[in-house]
């Protein structure tokens, strides 16, 4: 029988707090290969949900740079996990704006096509409006608590991490 789990929203954070500005060494950087951005918001999500899903192509997890999901670190499949995931592991919805909380995540298209570009939502300051209450941290262009609107993009869609199964 498969058990909700709740996402600690907090430890995600403290996560990428740490790890915004380096690389945790227990992960292959793919900074070379396409960007580390999605790989580093799959550890986020891990730690606060705690729990991978070990189907094979189909799941999300990490053993090792060759033994991984293509939705650990691919955009469009880690998006496709999270908003389709009915077994273990956490799972979301896409969500507004309004929606959104800390340790949920945004997607990127500069295109206008293809989403390439997976950030964690760090803070939303309600004292603003739209975009520029975003902050978010990332790797590929390292940062922790930037402006989402100091990026140039066409496109952005938001993931709300509506918990985990186990």
């Amino acid at each position: 029988m498969v058990k909700r789990v709740e996402y600690n929203r907090i430890k995600a954070l403290e996560y990428a707090k740490k790890w915004a500005y380096s690389r945790n060494p227990q992960y292959y950087n793919f900074d070379n290969v396409g960007g580390d951005c999605t790989n580093f918001i799959s550890q986020c999500i891990y730690q606060g949900a705690n729990i991978m899903n070990y189907t094979k192509d189909f799941g999300w997890y990490y053993i090792n740079a060759n033994n991984k999901s293509p939705s650990w670190s691919g955009v469009e499949y880690l998006y496709n996990f999270l908003v389709n995931n009915k077994e273990q592991g956490p799972y979301g919805k896409q969500t507004n704006i309004e929606e959104i909380q800390i340790g949920d995540i945004a997607q990127l298209s500069f295109d206008g096509n293809k989403f390439a570009h997976t950030l964690l939502i760090t803070d939303i300051d309600e004292r603003k409006e739209g975009l520029d209450k975003i902050k978010i941290a990332s790797h590929t262009y390292d940062s922790y608590n930037k402006n989402i609107t100091d990026y140039i993009f066409k496109k952005i869609r938001f993931v709300h991490i509506e918990g985990a199964r186990k």
